[in-house]
C-alpha cells in the first residue's frame, strides 16, 4: 500500500534536483510505503537526464515529462492525477523534507482522519510562525490561524481533493498557492498541525529563482488576490468567520503598499499606481466588518486609504516606522530546572516616549502626539485597545534555524502613565524547559537566542531579548538537566547583548569558568554560588569554589 505520494513540479532545476532528492528518497516511512512523483514541465536544461538517473536508482521514484505550461499549477495537478498514495505531499524542486517528515505527518493524519496536515516549516524562506507553536490534533479555519500559512507545502488527503474538485489554477497565475489553499481551508472538516518536528525546509535559491521572488505589477498581483478573496467568500457565509478569514489578506496584502517600509520607498507614478489599485480593491472587494476588526493603527490606515489620503498614509508610515518595542526583564531565575523569565513589553515612539492611548470624555483615543498634524487622523478612536494584542518569547536554534515557542503567553494590560494617558503592554512569565522546548524533546547542543515578539495597537515588532537598560543585570548559573545530564548556561553574550542559552552535549559535564551569578550586588553573587553548588553533580563543587574566589573580576559594574 502506498501511503503518501510526494509531488514535485520541476522546471530547469539543474543541480537543485540533487540537493533536494536525498531528503525525498530516503524517508523513514520506508521506500515501499511512499512514492516520489516528479513532473518535469518541459525543462530546457539537463533536468530530464538528472531525473532519469534518479528514477533508475530508486524504484519508488516516478518521472513524468510534459510540455511547458509556464507555472507550477499544471505540473502539480498532473502530479495529483498520477498519485497512488492515500495522501499527497507537495514539495518544490529546491526544498527538502526532514528524515521523519512523511512518517510523522502520515501518522497524525491517520490518527485524526485529517483532510490537511501542516508540517512545521523552517529554512531560509521562513521565519517564526505561531501557526506551528504547538501540535494540534484537530482544528479548522474557524478555530485556528490557518490562513497565516498559505504555501502549498502540506499533506492533503487525495480523496478530499478529488471530492471537491480542488485543483491549482494553471498558466502564469500569481498567488496560485493562496487560491489553492483558500479553497482547501474553507472546505476541510479536519486539519492537523505538526508543530513538534521541523518537517519542511523552505530554501531561498542562490540564483534568486524562486517564483515568489520575481517582479510583479499592481494590476497583475491584486487582480489575482481578488480571486483569493472570492474563493473565501464562496466558501463561507457572510459574517464574523468570513470577515476573520479575509482580514489576513487585507492586513498583509492590501495595506502593505501603503505602510512602512514600502510606501516610503516608492514615489511618483509607481506609488500612485499601487495606491489607486489597492484603494479600489478595498472599496469593492471587502465587507466593512473586515476593517472594523483591525487593531487601531491598521484600522486608521484602512480609513485613510478609503478616504484617498495618500499624503496622510505616507506621514503615518514615517512616524510608525520609528516605533520600537521596549522590553523590560523584571525577573529571571531557574526553577526546578526550568528558566523562568518575567517580562513586560510596550511600544515607544521615535522620540522615546511611550506609545499611548488617551481617555477623554468616555472615549479612548490613539496617541494624539503620534497623530498630530496628520490629516484625517484627528481624535482617532480605539474601541478596544487589546484588539489583536499579544506577546511572547521565542527561542531560535541558530544551528538548525528552528524557532521554538516556550510555554507562557504574555497578557495584554493597560497601565496608567498619569493624567488621562495609558500605555498598552503585554506582561507575564515565560517558562523555558530545556528538556521539552523543542517539540517535547531536549534542546540540541549549541547556541539558542531568545527573542521577544509583540503586537500592540497594530504595531508588530520582534526585538532581541536584552537586559533592561539601567537595571540590575542578572545571569543565573549554569545548571545540569536531564539524564544523561547536559549543561545549560544563560548569558547576555548574543548579538547586541541578547540573551543566549548555551546548551552542552548530553553526558559531557565539565566545570566551566563562569558558573556564577553576574550582577552588581555581592550578596546576590554569594547566593548564586550557593545555588550553583547545590545543583551541580557531586565532585565538581571543589573547582567551582576555587572559581568563586576569583569571581570579583567578572562583576559587571
Amino acid at each position: 500500500m502506498i501511503k503518501v505520494s510526494v509531488v514535485v513540479p520541476v522546471y530547469n532545476a539543474g543541480s537543485y534536483i540533487e540537493r533536494c532528492a536525498p531528503s525525498l528518497v530516503n524517508q523513514s516511512l520506508g521506500a515501499d510505503a511512499y512514492e516520489v512523483v516528479y513532473v518535469d514541465d518541459g525543462s530546457t536544461d539537463d533536468s530530464a537526464e538528472r531525473l532519469g538517473r534518479l528514477a533508475e536508482a530508486h524504484a519508488h521514484v516516478r518521472v513524468h515529462r510534459q510540455e511547458n505550461s509556464g507555472w507550477p499549477g499544471r505540473p502539480r495537478n498532473v502530479g495529483i492525477d498520477l498519485s497512488r498514495g492515500k495522501y499527497v505531499q507537495f514539495v518544490d524542486q529546491d526544498d527538502e523534507l526532514s528524515y521523519e517528515a512523511l512518517e510523522r505527518l502520515y501518522a497524525l493524519a491517520e490518527r485524526n482522519g485529517s483532510d490537511i496536515v501542516l508540517g512545521k516549516v523552517h529554512g531560509t524562506m521562513q521565519g517564526p510562525s505561531n501557526v506551528f507553536k504547538r501540535t494540534v490534533e484537530r482544528c479548522t479555519a474557524a478555530d485556528a490561524p490557518l490562513f497565516e500559512s498559505l504555501t502549498p507545502h502540506k499533506m492533503f488527503r487525495r480523496d478530499f481533493l478529488h471530492e471537491h474538485g480542488i485543483r491549482f489554477p494553471e498558466g502564469r497565475v500569481r498567488l496560485e498557492d493562496q487560491l489553492f489553499m483558500a479553497r482547501t481551508y474553507v472546505r476541510a472538516k479536519t486539519v492537523s498541525i505538526l508543530g513538534s518536528y521541523p518537517c519542511y525546509r523552505w530554501n531561498r535559491r542562490d540564483d534568486g529563482g524562486n517564483n515568489s521572488s520575481r517582479r510583479i505589477t499592481p494590476d497583475d498581483y491584486y487582480g489575482h488576490l481578488g480571486n483569493v478573496v472570492e474563493a473565501i467568500k464562496e466558501g463561507t457565509p457572510p459574517g464574523d468567520l468570513q470577515d476573520r478569514l479575509l482580514r489576513r489578506s487585507y492586513r498583509v496584502e492590501l495595506l502593505r503598499p501603503v505602510s512602512e517600509p514600502r510606501v516610503l520607498r516608492r514615489s511618483g507614478k509607481d506609488l500612485e499606481e499601487y495606491f489607486t489599485t489597492v484603494r479600489r480593491m478595498a472599496m469593492t472587494s471587502y465587507p466593512a466588518g473586515v476593517r472594523e476588526g483591525l487593531p487601531a493603527i491598521s484600522r486608521l490606515r484602512a480609513e485613510l486609504l478609503v478616504r484617498g489620503r495618500l499624503d496622510s498614509l505616507v506621514e503615518l508610515a514615517r512616524r510608525t516606522e520609528q516605533i520600537r518595542a521596549h522590553v523590560e526583564v523584571d525577573d529571571m531565575r531557574w526553577r526546578n530546572g526550568r528558566l523562568v523569565i518575567r517580562t513586560r513589553i510596550g511600544m515607544v515612539r521615535g522620540d522615546g516616549e511611550p506609545l499611548t492611548v488617551v481617555r477623554r470624555g468616555g472615549r479612548t483615543l490613539l496617541d494624539p502626539e503620534l497623530l498630530d498634524g496628520i490629516g484625517g487622523a484627528e481624535d482617532w478612536e480605539v474601541p478596544d485597545p487589546f484588539t489583536s494584542a499579544h506577546g511572547e518569547l521565542i527561542v531560535h536554534d541558530t544551528a538548525g534555524n528552528h524557532w521554538w515557542y516556550p510555554h507562557g503567553e504574555l497578557t495584554p494590560a493597560l497601565e496608567p502613565l498619569g493624567g488621562d494617558r495609558h500605555r498598552v503592554v503585554v506582561t507575564g512569565e515565560t517558562v523555558i524547559d530545556p528538556l521539552t522546548l523543542t517539540g517535547d524533546e531536549p534542546m540540541s547542543p549549541g547556541a539558542h537566542q531568545v527573542w521577544a515578539s509583540a503586537q500592540l495597537l497594530g504595531v508588530g515588532r520582534r526585538p532581541r531579548l536584552t537586559p533592561t537598560p539601567g537595571a540590575t543585570r542578572v545571569i543565573l548559573g549554569t545548571v545540569a538537566v536531564g539524564a544523561p545530564a547536559r549543561l545549560v548556561s544563560p548569558t547576555w553574550a548574543g548579538p547586541g547583548g541578547q540573551l543566549r542559552l548555551a546548551v552542552g552535549a548530553p553526558g559531557r559535564i565539565g566545570t566551566t569558568r563562569r558558573l556564577l551569578l553576574r550582577t552588581t550586588a555581592d550578596h546576590r553573587l554569594r547566593h548564586g554560588v550557593r545555588e550553583v553548588l547545590r545543583r551541580l553533580p557531586t565532585g565538581t563543587s571543589r573547582n567551582v569554589r576555587a572559581t568563586a574566589r576569583r569571581a570579583e573580576r567578572w562583576l559587571v559594574r
